[in-house]
C-alpha cells in the first residue's frame, strides 16, 4: 500500500522550466526549419532550371509578404542555429560549462542572432536598392 502513496515521478516536483534548456529545444527546432527552408531553397534553384515562367512563379512567392516572413524566419533560424553551435563546440572542448557562463552564452547567441539577422537584411535592401 505505501507504493501508492510515492510519487510516480519525483524530478517533476522539482522540475523548473531554464534558460539553457529553452535554448536546447530552440536549437533542435531550428535545425528542423532550416531542413524545410532549404526544400524551398532547392525548389527555387529548380524554377531557374525550370525556365522563365516557373522562376516567376517561384520569385512571386518569395516575395509575398508571407515568403518575406519565412525568408526572414529562416534567415533568423540560421544564424540563430550557426551561434548556438558554437556555443556547443565550446562546450565539447570544456569552455563555458559553468551555469552562468551557460545562461550568458545563451542570452549572447540569441543577441548576436537578432543583430545578425537585421544586418544581414538591411545589407540586402541596401544592396538591391529595397527592391527586395
Amino acid at each position: 500500500m505505501a507504493a501508492q502513496n510515492r510519487p510516480v515521478s519525483p524530478h517533476l516536483q522539482i522540475y523548473r522550466f531554464m534558460w539553457t534548456m529553452a535554448l536546447s529545444i530552440t536549437h533542435r527546432m531550428t535545425g528542423m526549419f532550416l531542413t524545410i527552408g532549404t526544400i524551398f531553397l532547392v525548389y527555387w534553384l529548380v524554377s531557374i532550371a525550370a525556365g522563365e515562367a516557373a522562376y516567376a512563379t517561384a520569385q512571386g512567392l518569395i516575395v509575398s509578404w508571407p515568403g518575406r516572413l519565412l525568408l526572414f524566419a529562416w534567415t533568423l533560424a540560421f544564424y540563430f542555429h550557426f551561434c548556438n553551435g558554437l556555443r556547443h563546440l565550446f562546450w565539447d572542448a570544456g569552455q563555458g560549462l559553468e551555469l552562468s557562463q551557460a545562461r550568458l552564452s545563451g542570452y549572447l547567441a540569441v543577441v548576436a542572432a537578432i543583430i545578425l539577422t537585421v544586418v544581414t537584411w538591411v545589407a540586402a535592401y541596401l544592396v538591391d536598392g529595397g527592391a527586395l
